[in-house]
Protein backbone atom coordinates (compact mmCIF):
# COMPACT_ATOMS: atom_id res chain seq x y z
CA UNK A 1 0.00 0.00 0.00
CA UNK A 2 1.10 3.58 -1.58
CA UNK A 3 0.72 5.49 2.33
CA UNK A 4 2.80 8.15 1.59
CA UNK A 5 4.50 11.15 -0.87
CA UNK A 6 7.74 9.41 -0.83
CA UNK A 7 6.44 5.92 -1.75
CA UNK A 8 4.15 7.57 -3.99
CA UNK A 9 7.13 9.55 -6.11
CA UNK A 10 8.80 5.71 -5.66
CA UNK A 11 6.24 3.53 -7.12
CA UNK A 12 5.95 5.67 -10.01
CA UNK A 13 9.72 6.21 -10.20
CA UNK A 14 9.62 2.55 -10.88
CA UNK A 15 6.95 2.72 -13.69
CA UNK A 16 8.27 1.63 -17.72
CA UNK A 17 6.46 5.33 -18.28
CA UNK A 18 8.76 6.99 -16.14
CA UNK A 19 11.70 9.22 -17.55
CA UNK A 20 13.10 12.85 -17.42
CA UNK A 21 10.32 14.30 -19.59
CA UNK A 22 7.55 12.19 -18.13
CA UNK A 23 8.77 13.93 -14.75
CA UNK A 24 8.83 17.15 -16.49
CA UNK A 25 4.91 16.86 -17.50
CA UNK A 26 4.17 15.50 -14.22
CA UNK A 27 5.94 18.59 -11.96
CA UNK A 28 3.97 21.05 -14.34
CA UNK A 29 0.66 19.48 -14.30
CA UNK A 30 1.02 19.33 -10.04
CA UNK A 31 1.99 23.10 -10.62
CA UNK A 32 -0.52 23.88 -12.89
CA UNK A 33 -3.29 22.12 -10.92
CA UNK A 34 -2.30 24.09 -7.94
CA UNK A 35 -2.86 27.36 -9.43
CA UNK A 36 -6.02 26.76 -11.25
CA UNK A 37 -7.27 25.69 -7.59
CA UNK A 38 -7.26 29.27 -6.65
CA UNK A 39 -9.39 30.06 -9.37
CA UNK A 40 -11.98 27.21 -9.10
CA UNK A 41 -12.62 24.38 -7.05
CA UNK A 42 -10.47 21.69 -8.99
CA UNK A 43 -9.72 19.40 -6.16
CA UNK A 44 -9.94 19.50 -2.32
CA UNK A 45 -7.37 22.40 -1.19
CA UNK A 46 -6.26 19.47 1.73
CA UNK A 47 -5.66 17.36 -1.34
CA UNK A 48 -3.28 19.29 -2.77
CA UNK A 49 -0.23 18.17 0.07
CA UNK A 50 -0.97 14.57 -0.49
CA UNK A 51 -1.36 15.63 -4.26
CA UNK A 52 1.24 12.33 -5.39
CA UNK A 53 -0.77 10.12 -3.62
CA UNK A 54 -4.36 11.15 -3.74
CA UNK A 55 -4.62 12.48 -7.79
CA UNK A 56 -1.08 11.14 -9.53
CA UNK A 57 -0.89 7.55 -8.59
CA UNK A 58 -4.13 6.95 -7.83
CA UNK A 59 -4.90 7.48 -11.72
CA UNK A 60 -1.43 6.04 -12.70
CA UNK A 61 -2.06 2.80 -11.27
CA UNK A 62 -4.72 2.17 -13.92
CA UNK A 63 -1.59 1.66 -16.30
CA UNK A 64 -0.65 -1.48 -14.50
CA UNK A 65 -3.78 -3.13 -15.83
CA UNK A 66 -2.82 -1.66 -19.45
CA UNK A 67 0.03 -3.30 -21.69
CA UNK A 68 1.11 -0.19 -23.75
CA UNK A 69 0.53 -1.75 -26.83
CA UNK A 70 -3.22 -1.96 -26.00
CA UNK A 71 -3.74 1.42 -24.40
CA UNK A 72 -5.24 3.41 -27.39
CA UNK A 73 -7.24 4.73 -28.04
CA UNK A 74 -8.10 5.28 -24.27
CA UNK A 75 -11.39 7.09 -23.46
CA UNK A 76 -11.72 8.90 -19.79
CA UNK A 77 -15.04 10.07 -18.95
CA UNK A 78 -16.20 12.73 -17.11
CA UNK A 79 -12.31 14.07 -16.88
CA UNK A 80 -13.15 17.37 -14.30
CA UNK A 81 -10.29 18.18 -13.14
CA UNK A 82 -7.80 15.46 -15.21
CA UNK A 83 -8.01 12.57 -12.97
CA UNK A 84 -7.20 10.22 -14.72
CA UNK A 85 -7.39 11.36 -18.17
CA UNK A 86 -3.89 14.32 -17.97
CA UNK A 87 -2.12 11.93 -16.06
CA UNK A 88 -2.36 8.90 -18.66
CA UNK A 89 -1.80 10.98 -21.50
CA UNK A 90 1.79 12.59 -19.52
CA UNK A 91 2.81 9.17 -18.86
CA UNK A 92 2.11 7.75 -22.53
CA UNK A 93 2.30 10.71 -24.29
CA UNK A 94 1.64 8.72 -28.04
CA UNK A 95 -1.44 6.68 -26.78
CA UNK A 96 -4.68 8.59 -27.69
CA UNK A 97 -6.44 9.76 -24.76
CA UNK A 98 -10.01 11.45 -25.47
CA UNK A 99 -11.11 13.13 -21.97
CA UNK A 100 -14.95 13.81 -22.16
CA UNK A 101 -16.32 17.10 -19.79
CA UNK A 102 -19.69 18.90 -19.62
CA UNK A 103 -18.99 21.86 -17.73
CA UNK A 104 -17.32 24.67 -19.52
CA UNK A 105 -14.98 25.79 -16.84
CA UNK A 106 -13.29 22.29 -16.60
CA UNK A 107 -13.10 21.87 -20.67
CA UNK A 108 -10.94 25.35 -20.59
CA UNK A 109 -8.65 23.64 -17.61
CA UNK A 110 -8.52 20.78 -19.47
CA UNK A 111 -7.76 22.24 -22.87
CA UNK A 112 -4.78 24.66 -21.21
CA UNK A 113 -2.96 21.94 -19.33
CA UNK A 114 -2.52 19.38 -22.50
CA UNK A 115 -1.43 22.04 -24.64
CA UNK A 116 1.16 23.25 -21.86
CA UNK A 117 2.03 19.84 -21.39
CA UNK A 118 2.45 19.37 -25.01
CA UNK A 119 0.15 16.47 -25.06
CA UNK A 120 -0.89 16.08 -28.96
CA UNK A 121 -2.46 12.85 -29.33
CA UNK A 122 -5.04 13.71 -26.19
CA UNK A 123 -7.80 15.61 -27.10
CA UNK A 124 -11.24 17.07 -25.04
CA UNK A 125 -14.38 16.89 -25.77
CA UNK A 126 -16.47 19.30 -24.28
CA UNK A 127 -20.17 17.70 -24.14
CA UNK A 128 -22.31 15.55 -22.43
CA UNK A 129 -21.58 11.69 -23.43
CA UNK A 130 -24.68 10.86 -24.89
CA UNK A 131 -23.79 13.29 -27.31
CA UNK A 132 -20.53 12.44 -28.35
CA UNK A 133 -20.37 10.25 -31.33
CA UNK A 134 -20.11 6.52 -31.31
CA UNK A 135 -16.96 5.26 -31.82
CA UNK A 136 -14.84 1.89 -30.38
CA UNK A 137 -11.94 2.32 -27.65
CA UNK A 138 -9.32 0.34 -26.43
CA UNK A 139 -10.01 1.48 -22.83
CA UNK A 140 -12.34 3.03 -21.06
CA UNK A 141 -11.69 4.89 -17.45
CA UNK A 142 -13.88 6.87 -15.46
CA UNK A 143 -13.28 8.15 -11.80
CA UNK A 144 -16.30 9.63 -9.77
CA UNK A 145 -18.77 9.68 -12.77
CA UNK A 146 -21.81 8.20 -12.49
CA UNK A 147 -22.89 4.98 -10.56
CA UNK A 148 -21.90 1.96 -12.05
CA UNK A 149 -25.54 0.69 -13.87
CA UNK A 150 -25.56 4.25 -15.60
CA UNK A 151 -22.04 4.88 -16.13
CA UNK A 152 -22.45 1.32 -18.12
CA UNK A 153 -25.38 2.16 -20.25
CA UNK A 154 -23.86 5.49 -21.48
CA UNK A 155 -20.75 4.06 -22.23
CA UNK A 156 -21.77 0.74 -23.76
CA UNK A 157 -21.96 1.97 -27.48
CA UNK A 158 -18.06 2.55 -27.30
CA UNK A 159 -16.93 -0.63 -26.22
CA UNK A 160 -16.92 -4.09 -27.81
CA UNK A 161 -15.76 -7.10 -26.36
CA UNK A 162 -12.15 -6.25 -26.12
CA UNK A 163 -12.77 -3.07 -24.27
CA UNK A 164 -10.74 -2.73 -20.87
CA UNK A 165 -12.73 -1.05 -18.01
CA UNK A 166 -10.85 0.93 -15.37
CA UNK A 167 -13.27 2.40 -12.76
CA UNK A 168 -12.13 3.44 -9.46
CA UNK A 169 -14.88 3.51 -7.48
CA UNK A 170 -13.58 3.88 -3.99
CA UNK A 171 -15.28 1.58 -0.97
CA UNK A 172 -18.41 1.42 -2.98
CA UNK A 173 -16.21 -0.99 -5.28
CA UNK A 174 -17.79 -4.43 -4.41
CA UNK A 175 -20.89 -3.56 -3.46
CA UNK A 176 -21.65 -1.94 -7.02
CA UNK A 177 -20.50 -4.82 -8.79
CA UNK A 178 -22.43 -7.26 -6.53
CA UNK A 179 -25.97 -5.28 -7.46
CA UNK A 180 -25.08 -5.11 -11.43
CA UNK A 181 -27.71 -7.40 -12.30
CA UNK A 182 -28.58 -6.34 -16.12
CA UNK A 183 -25.20 -6.76 -17.56
CA UNK A 184 -23.24 -9.27 -19.42
CA UNK A 185 -19.63 -9.08 -18.34
CA UNK A 186 -16.35 -9.86 -16.85
CA UNK A 187 -15.72 -7.62 -13.94
CA UNK A 188 -13.57 -7.98 -11.03
CA UNK A 189 -12.65 -5.78 -7.92
CA UNK A 190 -8.80 -4.71 -7.63
CA UNK A 191 -7.43 -3.10 -4.49
CA UNK A 192 -6.19 0.44 -4.73
CA UNK A 193 -3.04 0.77 -4.27
CA UNK A 194 -3.02 3.96 -3.02
CA UNK A 195 -6.17 3.89 -0.50
CA UNK A 196 -7.03 0.67 1.62
CA UNK A 197 -10.59 1.30 1.41
CA UNK A 198 -11.18 1.77 -2.42
CA UNK A 199 -11.08 -0.91 -5.39
CA UNK A 200 -11.01 -0.56 -9.13
CA UNK A 201 -13.44 -2.20 -10.98
CA UNK A 202 -11.49 -3.88 -13.86
CA UNK A 203 -13.05 -6.16 -16.90
CA UNK A 204 -14.80 -6.25 -19.88
CA UNK A 205 -18.26 -5.61 -20.56
CA UNK A 206 -20.22 -8.58 -23.24
CA UNK A 207 -23.29 -6.77 -23.32
CA UNK A 208 -26.99 -6.44 -21.82
CA UNK A 209 -28.32 -9.77 -20.46
CA UNK A 210 -31.03 -11.19 -22.42
CA UNK A 211 -28.42 -11.03 -25.63
CA UNK A 212 -25.72 -13.21 -26.69
CA UNK A 213 -22.56 -11.49 -25.63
Amino acid sequence: MIDSEAAAQAWLAARPEWDALAAERIDRLIALLAEENTRQNLVAAASLPVVWQRHIVDSAQLLAHVPRETSSPWLDLGTGAGFPGLVIAALRPECEVVMVESRARRVEWLERARLALGLEQASVIGSRLELVPSRSFRVISARAFAPLPRLLELSARFSTKDTLYLLPKGRSAQQELLELNRWNHLFHVEQSLTDTDAGLIVGQLLGPKGRKP
